[in-house]
């Protein structure tokens, strides 16, 4: 796909807008285009959201979020009644209360879910000073009695990827779902745009990415911030490889990931990945 444009969004689910100057553990926005690279710093979700509109208001581009676009199986049709991701995400906007100040109601709300499904889990983990009932700080989680598994296939590929049920700690992603996907969802709704892999790509896709896949190449770029590093090293090994025709091969996915669960795009594909930077 010659002519695409490039933006990987490293996402937070901090409860506070992040500090003025740039730092780590927040929003970086990577793009990169015929035009160049640059990276944007953004210090709210409701900022991060308003940039990819603008940035994304003309030409053809592939956003790539740095969270889960699905759950493991049987996940969305407890909660909604329809087995697919996209109806998950819909669930979410309606239930996730997320300020202009970041100030958001991911724990409450995960902590409902859990009772909901019969208390205990699937989603876990909080600071001490967050005391929900029905939401544990460690995983104490059974998931066969709940009848969901822990990880997604593509978490069964990537392994040090983590579940998505895990909302705090090192490594930790599910509060960036929880905070992401409603972000998703209402950009989904804009004409000309698509979500893979549940839909086939549009002029705007949005995609599940994974930015530690160039965790080396990210090192030895030496960033003193490591976020800004992964979002402008992954959208230029993307240009590129789309340049030269080789986006169709990061965007194959097991059938079974295209209705719930997603997929991370050019997971196992590592080497090729490494290619876009050679």
């Amino acid at each position: 796909m010659r002519g695409l444009n490039i933006a990987v969004v490293d996402w937070s689910a901090a409860s506070r807008p992040t500090p003025a100057r740039d730092s780590a553990d927040a929003i970086w926005i990577g793009l990169c285009t015929a035009a160049g690279e640059r990276q944007i710093y953004c210090r709210t979700r409701a900022e991060a959201e308003a940039r990819i509109i603008a940035e994304t208001a003309t030409g053809e581009w592939l956003v790539g979020f740095d969270f889960p676009m699905g759950y493991p199986a049987g996940f969305a049709a407890r909660l909604t009644g329809q087995a697919t991701a996209r109806s998950l995400h819909d669930w979410l906007e309606r239930a996730v209360q997320d300020g202009p100040d970041n100030a958001n109601n991911r724990f409450e709300l995960a902590a409902a879910i859990n009772r909901r499904l019969g208390g205990g889990g699937p989603f876990w983990g909080c600071p001490v000073t967050v005391d929900l009932p029905g939401l544990p700080r460690r995983k104490i989680v059974d998931y066969a009695a709940l009848g969901l598994t822990e990880r997604r296939g593509v978490e069964q590929r990537i392994r040090r990827a983590q579940p998505v049920w895990k909302l705090y700690t090192t490594g930790s992603v599910g509060s960036q779902s929880l905070t992401g996907l409603p972000v998703v969802a209402r950009l989904a709704r804009r004409p000309g745009t698509a979500v893979w892999p549940f839909e086939p790509p549009a002029r705007i896709t949005l995609a599940e990415v994974y930015p530690s896949l160039l965790d080396a190449e990210v090192r030895a770029e030496g960033d003193a911030v490591k976020d800004r590093a992964q979002v402008r090293l992954l959208a230029r090994a993307l240009y590129r490889l789309a340049g030269a025709g080789h986006l169709p091969a990061l965007l194959e996915c097991p059938p079974e990931a295209r209705s719930e669960e997603g997929w991370v795009l050019g997971a196992g594909q590592e080497p090729l990945l490494r290619a876009g930077l050679a």
